[in-house]
């Protein structure tokens, strides 16, 4: 699964983008676990960071599937 980094959380994890190996369908919490376990840079992200499928935020109970592609957005604001 791709996986893109933007802001604060590409400072967090060293790089915009990479591969993270997930074989089957996983909630958020599974898949942040995931994500933790190889960059645990991003365990403060996981708090307050959005997760984007295909470019469009996931909902609460979304399933990520292996072929998903994953944005993690941090929080923004807006002036």
């Amino acid at each position: 699964m791709k996986v893109l980094f933007f802001a604060q959380s590409r400072e967090a994890a060293g790089c915009g983008q990479c591969l993270l190996k997930i074989e089957k369908p996983v909630t958020e919490s599974e898949f942040w676990a995931a994500l933790i376990e190889a960059l645990p840079g991003l365990a403060a992200q996981a708090k307050s960071a959005r997760l984007a499928r295909q470019e469009t935020y996931l909902e609460p109970g979304d399933v990520i599937q292996p072929t998903d592609e994953i944005a993690v957005i941090p929080p923004v604001s807006g002036g």
